[in-house]
């Protein structure tokens, strides 16, 4: 099992995960979203996981700035969401081709 929790700092939900795998002394690999994004085959992996509107935050104020609920989940969307790491849901969270957007530990469970 290779778990990476790709994150934002100060995200709720991104600290209740990590305690999730703390808890069960699960090793984990947190990478911050910030500062080093997705790589594009992380990318694809992800989004061919989850789909893309799930990769989407239409909460933050990044949505409304960048004129994303205009773009639906397109080509266009892809791009900009790939570029911009502060519209991504977070946490991230990856085990090989599985993945899973903001904190679902009734999925976790499973990967264990």
């Amino acid at each position: 099992m290779n778990i990476q929790i790709y994150a934002l700092k100060k995200c709720f939900d991104t600290q209740k995960a990590e305690r999730y795998f703390k808890e069960r002394k699960i090793k984990y690999q947190l990478i911050d979203l910030a500062k080093y994004g997705l790589s594009k085959g992380e990318f694809e992996s992800v989004k061919n996981a989850v789909g893309l509107a799930e990769l989407i935050n239409d909460k933050c104020k990044e949505y409304v700035t960048l004129n994303m609920q205009r773009l639906g989940t397109g080509k266009v969307a892809e791009e900009v969401l790939f570029k911009n790491s502060k519209l991504y849901r977070s946490p991230i969270v990856r085990n090989g081709k599985q993945a899973t957007v903001g904190y679902k530990p009734e999925v976790w469970k499973d990967w264990v």
